[in-house]
C-alpha cells in the first residue's frame, strides 16, 4: 500500500469519535493491505515501530524535530518554536511549512523502514543523524504525510484506539461481529504481538492461530492476583490453595535459550507492563549455570537483598535498580535476588494449562541450588485459620503478607478469575482502606504560595472505567518539595494540550494541565465514599501518596472491578 494512501486512513481516523465507526474504517485499513505489510500498518497506526515488548524509540525529543523542520525550509530555529509554542501540535507544524524538495511515492512498508532506521541510529553523532534524516523524510513526502510522521516520531499520533479496537475489526472481517474477540485476547495474552496476530489472521484466518504458541523471547501477559480480604471467602472460592509469600520487589518475566557453545545464551528479561529490560539483571549472566533445561520461560518477583542479615531490603531501594547506567555499580550496591514461583515453558513446551502443583514440581525440578534465582517456598492449605496465620506470619516477616493460589489452577494471562488473590496489607497499615490502589496521574493544579515556584501544587488521580478515565481524588501531600520539582518534570514530559475526549472530569476538578495517562502512583486513603464531583460517583478520602510505582504503567493499575470490590468491603 503507498503511505499516501494508508494517510487517507488516518485522516478517516482521526476525525472519527464513534467506537464503531473506527472499527469500520480499521477493517477497511486490513483489507486494503497486503500480507507483507499488513503488520507494519498496524504498528504504525497505533503509533509504534513494534510490538510493546520490542518497540523501538525514536530518541527524539520536540527540539530535534522542530530543527528538522527549521533546517528543512532555512527558517529560523527560534521562530519554528515559537510557532510550535502557537500551535501546540507537531504534526499541524510540519503542515505550516513547504518543504520544496521532490516527493516520492513511498509505500507503507519503506516509511516504516526509514523510521526505524532513524529509531536504531545511534552512538556519536547520532543526534545530528536523526535531524538530518527526518528532514530528508519531510522534503520526500506530502504535507499530510508530514502531519502523521511528526508525530509518530514523538509518540503523539494519539487516534483514540489501542490493540483492543483493532482486535474488534479483525472479528468483524472474519465473523461480521465481535464473536471472536475472546479468542484473538486469548492469543494475545500468550503472543501479545498485534501486528503478527493481523498479519496472521491476514494470510490464513482465525485457523492460523493455532498455531501460534508461547515463545522463548516474546513475554507472556503475566497473571496477576484479585483482591479478597476474607479468609472464608477464599478458602470458599478457592478450596484447596498454595500460600506463598508477597514480595514488594519488581516483577520479572525470565526467558532463557542455551547457546550452542555456552556464550551466546539467548537472556531476555520483561516488566509486568512487557518492557523489556534484560541490561538491568547482570546477575543473570551466569543463568545457564543454574537452569536444568536447554530452554525455560520463568516468572518471579526481583528484590533487594541485604547479604548481611540475609532478608529483603524494602522497595524503595530494590526500584533504585530500574535505570539505563551505571548498572554494575549499582548491582555490586544493592544485590538482587529473584524468587522464582512459577514456570511457563520448558524446553518448548507450553506449562500453562498444567495446574499449579505440577507446574510447581517442574519448577523445582529445573533449577540447581543457588543463591541468585531461588524457587520460593510454599504452603498448601484448605482451612480460612491457616491461610490467615501465614499471612500474618509473613507481615511479621516483613513481607507485603500473602498471595494465595489455586492448588489446581492453571497459570491464567492477565487479571482472571478466582485463581490467584491477594491480601497485601493489614488494616490500617496505610489508612483505613484494608489495601492501596495504583492509579494513574491524569493532569495537575498550578502551585500557590510556596508551591507556586515548583509549578505544581497538586494533582489528579483516577482510573479506566471502561473506555473512559474517571478520576478518584485530588492529592497535593505526601511529596516533598523535591518530589513535587521532579513530579513536575515527569508530567512535562507527557503534557497535552486539551483534555482528552475520554476524560470525565468536570468542574472544580479540571486540571491546569491534562497529560498523557502513563504514570502510575501508588495512594492510600482512609476510605471510599460517594460522590457527586467525582465522573465515577466514587472519591477516596484523605488520599495520601505512598509512593510512585515506575515499575507499573498504566494497564497494571488498578482496574474499576477491584475499586467496586474494595468499596463493597468498605461498605460504600
Amino acid at each position: 500500500m503507498l503511505f499516501k494512501d494508508f494517510v487517507g486512513f488516518l485522516n478517516k481516523l482521526e476525525v472519527t469519535s464513534s467506537r464503531l465507526e473506527i472499527t469500520d474504517i480499521l477493517v477497511d485499513l486490513i483489507k486494503s493491505m497486503g500480507v507483507a505489510d499488513v503488520a507494519k500498518g498496524v504498528y504504525l497506526v497505533l503509533g509504534m515501530l513494534g510490538p510493546d515488548f520490542d518497540n523501538a524509540q525514536f530518541g527524539m525529543a520536540a527540539k530535534m524535530v522542530i530543527r528538522s523542520v527549521a533546517e528543512g525550509n532555512k527558517a529560523d530555529v527560534k521562530e519554528v518554536e515559537r510557532k510550535y509554542k502557537q500551535i501546540g501540535d507537531i504534526g499541524e507544524l510540519a503542515k505550516e511549512y513547504e518543504f520544496s524538495g521532490k516527493k516520492k511515492e513511498y509505500t507503507v512498508e519503506e516509511v516504516f523502514g526509514l523510521l526505524e532506521a532513524i529509531a536504531l541510529d545511534s552512538g556519536a553523532g547520532s543526534q545530528e543523524r536523526k535531524v538530518l534524516s527526518l528532514e530528508r523524510l519531510f522534503l520526500e513526502t506530502t504535507v499530510e504525510e508530514r502531519k502523521y510522521i511528526a508525530r509518530m516520531v514523538l509518540g503523539k499520533l494519539r487516534l483514540g484506539f489501542s490493540s483492543k479496537t483493532i482486535f474488534d475489526a479483525l472479528s468483524q472481517m472474519e465473523s461480521g461481529n465481535k464473536q471472536l474477540r475472546k479468542e484473538l485476547d486469548s492469543v494475545f495474552q500468550i503472543f501479545p504481538d498485534t501486528g503478527y496476530i493481523t498479519q496472521v489472521v491476514k494470510e490464513k484466518g482465525m485457523l492460523g492461530l493455532k498455531n501460534i504458541k508461547i515463545k522463548t523471547g516474546v513475554p507472556v501477559v503475566p497473571a496477576l492476583c484479585q483482591r479478597l480480604n476474607e479468609y472464608g471467602e477464599i478458602v470458599e472460592k478457592m478450596r484447596d490453595v498454595a500460600v506463598e509469600r508477597k514480595y514488594d520487589g519488581t516483577r520479572v518475566q525470565i526467558h532463557f535459550k542455551k547457546g550452542i557453545n555456552g556464550e551466546d545464551d539467548l537472556i531476555r528479561t520483561y516488566t509486568r507492563n512487557l518492557e523489556e529490560t534484560s541490561k538491568m539483571f547482570p546477575e543473570l549472566k551466569n543463568l545457564h549455570k543454574w537452569v536444568k533445561a536447554d530452554e525455560i520461560v520463568l516468572d518471579c518477583e526481583a528484590v533487594g537483598w541485604d547479604k548481611k542479615r540475609d532478608k529483603v531490603l524494602p522497595f524503595q531501594v530494590t526500584i533504585t535498580r530500574k535505570r539505563k547506567h551505571g548498572i554494575d555499580e549499582m548491582a555490586e550496591s544493592v544485590p538482587l535476588k529473584f524468587f522464582l514461583f512459577d514456570v511457563l515453558s520448558k524446553n518448548g513446551e507450553s506449562l500453562i494449562e498444567k495446574p499449579y502443583f505440577e507446574r510447581r514440581k517442574i519448577l523445582a525440578e529445573s533449577i540447581r541450588e543457588n543463591e541468585v534465582v531461588v524457587v520460593d517456598e510454599f504452603v498448601r492449605a484448605d482451612e480460612s485459620g491457616e491461610v490467615e496465620k501465614l499471612h500474618e506470619n509473613y507481615l511479621k516477616e516483613g513481607y507485603e503478607g500473602a498471595v494465595i493460589k489455586k492448588w489446581d489452577g492453571g497459570y491464567l494471562p492477565g487479571r482472571q478469575g478466582w485463581n490467584w488473590v491477594k491480601i497485601k496489607e493489614a488494616e490500617g497499615s496505610s489508612g483505613k482502606l484494608s489495601d492501596t490502589l495504583d492509579l494513574v496521574i491524569l493532569g495537575y493544579y498550578l502551585g500557590r504560595g510556596k508551591r507556586a515556584d515548583f509549578g505544581i501544587g497538586a494533582f489528579l488521580v483516577g482510573l479506566k472505567k471502561s473506555d473512559s478515565w474517571v478520576s478518584l481524588a485530588k492529592i497535593g501531600t505526601g511529596l516533598t518539595d523535591d518530589e513535587f520539582k521532579d513530579l513536575k518534570k515527569k508530567l512535562d514530559d507527557i503534557k497535552i494540550k486539551e483534555k482528552p475526549e475520554n476524560y470525565f472530569v468536570e468542574g472544580a476538578l479540571k486540571a491546569d494541565v491534562w497529560v498523557e495517562p502513563k504514570l502510575v502512583c501508588e495512594v492510600a486513603a482512609d476510605e471510599i465514599t460517594i460522590s457527586s464531583v467525582h465522573a465515577g460517583g466514587i472519591a477516596l478520602r484523605f488520599p495520601r501518596l505512598v509512593r510512585f510505582r515506575n515499575d507499573k504503567g498504566a494497564k497494571e493499575s488498578t482496574t474499576w472491578e477491584e475499586v467496586e470490590q474494595i468499596a463493597k468491603i468498605s461498605k460504600v
